[in-house]
This record gives structure tokens, C-alpha cells and sequence, in this order.
């Protein structure tokens, strides 16, 4: 039922790629990450822009929305098997409010009412809608646990450095080593940033995919089968 879910709501381009069937905006994302080597003497602030990756439709998040989907498919026939119904007309020669019309012709005669396909289709959007919560506060706490941390510590080696300075000449060494490390957390915090930032992209695109081509059908259904 997975696969059948995924052909639903996703094309593949020439190339076998899967791609979203609702066009995506770029996100720009702005990270907690630092700057590189900071000057002599001078605190450099922590906060540095980071521009992640476009958001893609993915593989593993498409099996978790369409697997909730599929875990909360409703009895009988409701919006997933009329869309089943429209993506099968998509491949005949006649307009949009044809094909809807057509394949409601088709959805009476198993019970279906425009009233029914709206509300059904509002169900999974509500199915969708919980699982971009449990995103939320799983992408919540991965931030604190892979950024977090390396923050302070970054914050913390700033301190150290400032207060070493005043030792002289005799501290060069050591406050030259914690320079070396704080590009190394610098370069820990970046590549975690832009890890999560494409992580979270990858999920709003996934869910954007599904979420507008439903919303799609609900207001055609409004319009053409009211």
C-alpha cells in the first residue's frame, strides 16, 4: 500500500528521480555557527550566516508521512481512492473539472459524496499535521544535543583565550592552542548546522509535497464537485 501511496503524490523526472508534483521555494536558514579565527585580543560573536541546501522530496521521509498515511487509511472509499481515480484520467485527453466530475461518477456509485471525499481528505491532513509535530520536536532536540553543547563550549574557549591574554608572553602557546581548537569546534558546529538545516528542508519539502496537492484537490473538490 506504501508504493501505491508514493505514486499517488510523487512523479519521477527522466532521469528515475523522484520529485514533489507541487513546486518548493529555497529555505535560508541563519546558524548559531562561529566565525573563523577571530582577531588578537577581540571576542568574535558566535553567530555566523549558513545557507543549507534546497529542500528535496526524500526517500525516508516519504515512508514516514505516507506510512502514517497508510497506518490511518480509512474503510471504504474516500480521498485516497478518488485520487486514485483522478491520477488514472490524467491519462486521457479532457480537461481538469471533467476528470474531477468523471471520477466522482465513478466514486457514487460506491458511496461517495462530495462532503465525504472533503472530509476524508481533511483526515489525512490531519494525520500529516501530527507527524510534522513529532518532527518538530524531534529536530528540536536533536539542535540541542548537536549544536547546543558545542556552542558553550565555544563561548567557554572565548573566556579562556581572553583571560590568557593578559599572562604574557609565556601563555602564547597555550592560548594558540585553544585557537586551534575553537576552529575545530567552529568547523563541528557548521557541519552539524547545515546537517540538521538540510534535515529539516528535506522534511518541509517531503510534507509540502503531499500537504499542497491535497489542499489542491480539496479546493477543486469544492469548486467542480459542490
Amino acid at each position: 500500500m506504501l508504493k501505491k501511496l508514493k505514486s499517488l503524490f510523487i512523479i519521477e523526472d527522466e532521469k528515475g528521480a523522484e520529485k514533489s508534483q507541487s513546486p518548493q521555494e529555497k529555505t535560508v536558514l541563519q546558524s548559531n555557527a562561529p566565525a573563523a579565527n577571530p582577531p588578537q585580543g577581540k571576542a568574535e560573536p558566535i553567530s555566523t550566516p549558513i545557507v543549507a541546501s534546497e529542500g528535496r522530496v526524500s526517500q525516508k521521509f516519504l515512508n514516514v508521512l505516507l506510512g502514517a498515511m497508510d497506518k490511518n487509511n480509512l474503510e471504504g472509499f474516500d480521498y485516497l481512492e478518488y485520487r486514485q481515480s483522478l491520477q488514472n484520467l490524467s491519462k486521457m485527453a479532457m480537461d481538469e473539472a471533467t476528470r474531477y466530475k468523471s471520477a466522482f461518477a465513478a466514486a457514487q456509485t460506491m458511496g461517495a459524496t462530495p462532503q465525504k471525499l472533503i472530509d476524508t481528505a481533511g483526515h489525512y491532513l490531519r494525520i500529516l499535521k501530527e507527524e510534522e509535530n513529532k518532527f518538530g520536536q524531534a529536530l528540536a532536540n536533536q539542535r540541542k544535543r548537536q549544536i547546543g553543547g558545542k556552542e558553550e563550549q565555544y563561548k567557554k574557549m572565548q573566556q579562556s583565550i581572553k583571560d590568557k591574554r593578559t599572562r604574557i608572553l609565556q601563555l602564547q602557546k597555550e592560548i594558540e592552542q585553544h585557537e586551534t581548537q575553537m576552529a575545530t569546534v567552529k568547523d563541528a558546529v557548521q557541519k552539524a548546522t547545515i546537517k540538521v538545516s538540510n534535515t529539516q528542508n528535506d522534511f518541509v519539502t517531503t510534507y509540502n509535497s503531499i500537504v499542497d496537492k491535497i489542499k489542491e484537490d480539496v479546493q477543486k473538490m469544492k469548486q467542480y464537485l459542490a
